[in-house]
């Protein structure tokens, strides 16, 4: 510090001698000159005195006598006379001087003032700058604490990283293997089901026969008259047409047994308990009956629509199971968990919430958090481990189901990701966005590994199984593209006559049903990549540019929410089966109905169950259960 304090004094002393040299070159010839002056007065002070003398010495001679010498005395008088006025003019001269030195000195002193306030600013900023100079040397070692902590905390997350992709592995070959265990012990079963069914059917076939027979003549009889009564829900086409028959809650025997009649040898405990022992479903009860000459082709014909129209198929979900406001503001996403009764939703509140069905809990189990913008879509793992929610704000984000914690952060469109699926799962993560990108991710690195250019906009997507070798998108340009990832070729798009809203797949990956915003849902048969049916009715509309559509568990019947509030289900024959309308009004405070906004988002089957969960553009998310 003192060597910094010398080198301040040295500067300070220089800058003001030069400052003092400046300002003292302006004024030296002055100075000069007055101290020329100042000789000069003294001088001709010193001849006035001598002069004086002569003329006092003159005067006496004078006085004593003498006449020549009165020139001379008179030459002096003139010049002592000059003499004078020039002494005159030096005074007049020496006090503009002394006036100018004045002026000169109160000069001195301002600058001397100023020099001092300059000097005391110095000094404080010297002190100021010291201080500051403390401060960045304790910021200094600050840094490289943090620097040091980081690179701790660096080594130890590679560590945790290293840790969890061992336990990722480790837990996807305990899945692999409790896989297979599944199937050897499903195949198994199944030898054993078939030994014993064998066996039952040889026993019971020898009697069904003769318990057929005699109920013939009624069946024919009875089963004619009941095809001549819904003789017009018969010539239903692909298109809906009128109000479908509602499916009774009784079973196959009790439906057929009813039109044939009573039978006082074989009731209808005799008969399903028959069909039970040898396991037989409705189609093999109504073939058994065509077999042993009970039923004609035209009463089989009009059997197959009865069952079309939902009498001898899987009852459809009207009852309204669970009601509550899954966010606060319009909900736009609803998926199923694959493995629990547990539905995730998304909502403009940025937020993706899980639900608990099977304790009819209104309370949201976890809110899953992280996201900027509103969630457009969400989905879960194959073993319902892991959630992936895609979001407008230009990202998609992983969840683990178990910790609700928010684990991988996928970013790198630049546009809003509209849906997300896993490739490889739980290894890869494809994304479509309306940056008409799509993105492959590797989530170990957790880094985008491939981007696929559509050059349209991506609304929705659907991988062909879990390998993912197939990616089918939907576009805004109306266009279904298939991506083949093995060979990074790209097959014949399908065109649609709307912009595509989203895509779902049956669970053999044979058929694809697309909503279209011209109001219609088609079916694809993608082993032709060709349209083979058209779902619309004139007041299903289409709700919004992700309007969800999506299969049942069995892959044959469709539901879709429409913007007049109702949900409609096709099955896949073209038959409308049920209009469920439970978004279309609410009750306010004093119990009245009242209509919200009640275009409806999104549906999703149950795969476990015969379950339908909606969600809609007033908040509310509806279950729909068949019992």
């Amino acid at each position: 510090m003192s060597t910094e304090e010398h080198v301040w004094r040295a500067h300070v002393v220089r800058r003001l001698r030069e400052r003092n040299r400046k300002e003292c070159d302006n004024f030296k010839e002055i100075i000069e000159q007055n101290n020329r002056l100042i000789d000069h007065v003294a001088q001709l002070k010193a001849d006035n005195l001598k002069l004086s003398v002569e003329n006092e010495q003159l005067r006496s001679a004078v006085s004593t006598g003498g006449t020549g010498s009165n020139v001379a005395i008179a030459t002096l008088e003139k010049k002592l006379l000059a003499q004078q006025e020039e002494l005159t003019e030096l005074h007049k001269r020496k006090g503009e001087n002394s006036q100018l030195i004045v002026d000169l000195n109160l000069k001195v002193e301002q600058q001397r003032t100023i020099i001092a306030e300059k000097e005391h600013s110095l000094a404080e900023q010297q002190t100021n700058n010291n201080r500051l100079r403390a401060e960045v040397q304790l910021l200094h070692s600050s840094l490289e604490e943090l620097k040091k902590l980081n690179n701790t905390m660096l080594d130890e997350h590679t560590a945790l990283q290293l840790a969890f992709s061992s336990l990722e592995d480790k837990l996807r070959g305990v899945q692999d293997e409790n896989r297979c265990l599944l199937d050897r012990l499903m195949r198994y079963k199944s030898k054993d089901a078939d030994k014993l069914n064998e066996e039952n059917e040889s026993i019971i076939r020898k009697r069904l026969p003769s318990i057929f027979r005699k109920r013939s003549a009624k069946l024919k009889r009875d089963l004619e008259d009941a095809v001549r009564e819904p003789s017009s829900s018969t010539n239903i086409s692909p298109t809906p047409g009128p109000t479908p028959i509602q499916r009774n809650s009784t079973s196959p025997a009790q439906f057929v047994g009813g039109i044939i009649g009573g039978d006082d040898d074989f009731d209808e405990a005799t008969i399903n308990g028959a069909m039970e022992a040898i396991g037989l479903d409705d189609n093999e009860y109504i073939s058994a009956r065509f077999t042993a000459g009970e039923v004609t082709e035209n009463t089989r014909a009009s059997i197959d629509a009865l069952k079309a129209t939902g009498y001898l198929g899987q009852a459809n979900p009207t009852k309204i199971l669970m009601k509550f406001e899954a966010h606060e503001n319009e909900s736009h996403a609803v998926r199923w968990s694959p493995v629990e009764r547990m539905v995730a939703t998304g909502g403009a509140d940025r937020k993706v919430k899980l639900w608990d069905i099977g304790k009819n809990s209104t309370e949201p189990r976890a809110v899953l958090s992280g996201s900027s913008a509103g969630i457009n879509s969400v989905d879960f793992d194959s073993t319902g481990a892991y959630i992936l929610g895609t979001s407008n704000d230009y990202g998609a984000r992983v969840w683990t189901v178990m910790d609700n914690r928010l684990r991988h952060t996928l970013t790198g469109h630049s546009g809003k990701v509209m849906a997300a699926k896993y490739v490889q799962e739980p290894i890869k993560v494809v994304t479509g966005s309306h940056d008409r990108t799509l993105k492959i991710w590797d989530l170990r690195s957790i880094a985008c590994i491939e981007t696929k250019f559509a050059g349209s906009s991506c609304n929705d997507l659907v991988t062909t199984d879990s390998l993912g070798s197939t990616i089918i998108s939907g576009h805004y340009d109306k266009k279904i593209r298939f991506w083949d990832i093995r060979t990074e070729k790209q097959a014949d798009d399908v065109l649609m006559p709307a912009k595509i809203t989203s895509l779902d797949l049956s669970k053999d990956c044979n058929y694809l049903i697309c909503s279209v915003r011209d109001d219609t849902i088609k079916l694809l048969d993608l082993r032709k990549n060709q349209v083979i049916s058209t779902f619309t009715n004139e007041h299903f509309k289409i709700s919004c540019d992700f309007a969800r559509a999506s299969f049942n568990s069995s892959g044959l019947k469709i539901a879709c929410g429409s913007a007049d509030g109702a949900i409609y289900i096709w099955n896949v024959n073209g038959f409308l089966e049920a209009t469920l309308k439970g978004h279309r009004w609410e009750e306010d405070k004093n119990k009245n109905r009242v209509k919200p906004n009640t275009a409806v988002n999104a549906v999703s089957w149950s795969p476990n169950n015969n379950m339908l969960a909606s969600v809609g553009k007033h908040k509310r998310c509806i279950i729909y259960s068949d019992s």
